[in-house]
């Protein structure tokens, strides 16, 4: 089975670039704010672990069959790094699966970055041999079930781990 990788994917205001371990300063200082792991839990990645981190992730999946694809949202405008999106492609029994995530740091939120970028994100999966794309929202983060909506997902019944799992099916 062959992998997919991510590419450098541009929206109206927005570049998401491909991830790489040279990211990793400027994505420390975006991803430095605790109120960021409000819903998710944990603190703050060092540089360091953040570091070691996107090395594993760049790496790939140990599964030949799974897609780790990864991406820096780049506000064209300010030249600068806000954020990333990714997706976790899979194989299930209706073909492939992406699992979609995203974070925008704490000084870009309230500007449709993460609408703006999750969109772009879930057009693109439309473009690769992608069947569903779902997301995990925190039933209290009402900023992220907008980006959800945004990208075209809608929410289930089903929950994992204390989260909605949203749906989009891209091909019936």
């Amino acid at each position: 089975m062959s992998t997919l990788k991510a590419q450098a994917i541009s929206t109206r205001r927005l570049d998401l670039l491909p991830l790489h371990v040279e990211h990793t300063e400027e994505m420390a200082a975006v991803l430095s704010d605790p109120a960021l792991h409000t819903f998710i839990g944990g603190t703050p990645d060092t540089p360091q672990a953040l570091r070691s981190r996107y090395q594993r992730m760049t790496a790939g999946s140990p599964d030949p069959a799974v897609s780790w694809l990864n991406w820096v949202i780049r506000l064209r405008g300010e030249a600068c790094l806000t954020g990333t999106v990714q997706a976790t492609v899979s194989p299930s029994c209706h073909g492939l699966t992406a699992e979609i995530a995203w974070v925008v740091g704490t000084p870009w939120q309230g500007r449709g970055i993460a609408s703006e970028a999750a969109r772009g994100l879930a057009d693109w999966l439309s473009r690769q041999p992608v069947h569903t794309v779902i997301a995990h929202v925190h039933p209290e983060h009402r900023a992220s079930a907008a980006v959800a909506t945004a990208a075209g997902l809608t929410p289930t019944n089903e929950w994992h781990e204390g989260e909605i799992r949203w749906h989009r099916n891209i091909r019936g």
